[in-house]
């Protein structure tokens, strides 16, 4: 039901006096921030994980969702069977177009020189100055 009127989590009785780790409660913050009400629904999955797993093996797929910065019920999801079944998790990353892309370029040695060379010839003319 909480699916569907996911506006009703913080005011549903059978959680109330639930205790989540604080992992749990930064993926959801962390939702509802990128993605408002659906962001809520993808955290009502990731509790629903609890029907079938033990709260704490949902909690450390979590905190490992979160350090890898794939923040989704379908992160977790891979994360949490990938345990289960002790493979290594494989997250393809396109289904996030929402995730920053890191890119990384090759280091021209030729600029490392040419700031060698600046740094000289600012010192040089900072002494002549003085």
């Amino acid at each position: 039901m909480l699916e569907h009127k996911s506006k009703a989590l913080d005011q549903a009785a059978p959680l109330d006096g639930w205790q989540l780790g604080e992992c749990l409660h930064r993926l959801r913050r962390l939702l509802e921030v990128r993605m408002g009400n659906p962001g809520r629904r993808e955290f009502i999955q990731v509790l629903r994980l609890m029907e079938d797993f033990h709260q704490h093996q949902v909690e450390q797929a979590v905190t490992e969702a979160l350090r890898l910065g794939a923040i989704s019920f379908d992160a977790v999801k891979m994360l949490l069977l990938a345990r289960l079944e002790n493979r290594p998790a494989r997250l393809d990353l396109t289904f996030y177009p929402y995730l920053p892309a890191a890119t990384v370029g090759a280091t021209d040695p030729r600029a490392y020189l040419g700031l060698i060379a600046h740094a000289g010839l600012v010192t040089a003319s900072v002494g002549v100055s003085a």
